[in-house]
């Protein structure tokens, strides 16, 4: 039995690590499950789930960068109905708490899609994504304004008695800003950073190496950043942070932690070791044993200024 305490607090959910798979990177934990027991995990975070099915964009739609990875995928889905039916039927046995990526093109299409959510028991809460840069309606839209922001997050909050997270864009001049505007509006939580927006060209055809041209850059590369505007959204609001962004391996979870996240989620890293998010958890319990730390939920927030 483990001698550190690795369950943490997100609002009225607690989970029994602090580590949670990244929205997009992971599906809704099928592909994965031969690699990793997703009842270790804090909680399985899934693919955006939207009212109608989105194709997504054209191919290419990932490229590889120094130190991370450029994807363009356009938040494909099969709806909220096919999701319920099929991924999330599946999801409820496998003893997993379940937060799902709820995404729109109109904050009428959130709506719709936590009003649907309400209705299923295995759905342990909702992320709002109203950050990513890999769509032209909605998306990141919606994240890079304050009243923007603040506008869906109202309408979902009077929509759904679960707990809502919003995950936050870092392509904003103040993150902090924007989280304190949806922290008003009822948000539980809030998780960042998601994608920054990148691109590469390809200098022997002279064309973008994605599709769409530009897309969203994850990995190490944007780690010192996310750190970062984890540190400055914890200090400026009273709700828990999940942080994200370039988690690699349990140092890299301290990291968050020390600068104020609650919890982590885990993204690109799942692409290059389909069990990273269990080495993460093991190797964070082996961080805190070695120090003496009895609870892991201590790092939070614990960097010396």
């Amino acid at each position: 039995m483990s001698v550190v305490d690795m369950r943490v607090r997100i609002g009225s959910l607690e989970l029994r690590t602090p580590v949670l798979t990244a929205s997009g990177t992971f599906g809704s934990g099928r592909e994965y499950a031969d690699f990793v027991a997703l009842s270790r995990l804090g909680a399985v975070v899934t693919k955006g789930v939207s009212t109608e099915p989105w194709a997504g964009n054209d191919s290419p739609r990932i490229a590889e960068t120094p130190s991370g990875m450029l994807n363009s995928i356009g938040l494909q889905n099969p709806g909220v109905e096919a999701f319920c039916a099929e991924d999330l039927a599946w999801l409820a046995g496998r003893d997993v708490p379940v937060i799902v990526n709820v995404v729109g093109h109109s904050t009428e299409g959130y709506v719709a899609v936590a009003e649907r959510l309400e209705r299923e028991d295995a759905v342990s809460a909702l992320e709002l994504n109203i950050s990513c840069p890999n769509v032209d309606e909605g998306g990141m839209a919606f994240g890079t304004s304050c009243a923007a922001a603040a506008q869906v997050v109202r309408a979902v909050r009077a929509s759904t008695s679960k707990p809502l997270i919003v995950k936050l864009s870092p392509n904003v001049t103040d993150i902090a800003e924007v989280a304190r505007a949806v922290e008003a509006e009822g948000a539980d939580a809030v998780s960042l950073i998601n994608t920054l927006l990148g691109m590469a060209i390809d200098t022997r055809t002279f064309r973008p190496k994605l599709a769409r041209g530009v897309g969203g850059l994850s990995g190490p590369a944007i780690r010192p950043v996310a750190v970062r505007m984890v540190w400055q959204v914890a200090r400026a609001v009273g709700v828990p942070v999940i942080g994200m962004g370039g988690i690699m391996d349990a140092e890299d979870a301290a990291e968050f932690m020390l600068a104020g996240a609650s919890a982590v989620a885990v993204g690109t890293a799942n692409f290059v070791d389909p069990a990273a998010t269990v080495h993460i958890i093991e190797g964070l319990e082996r961080f805190c044993a070695q120090r003496g730390i009895a609870r892991v939920a201590e790092l939070t927030g614990a960097i010396r200024e």
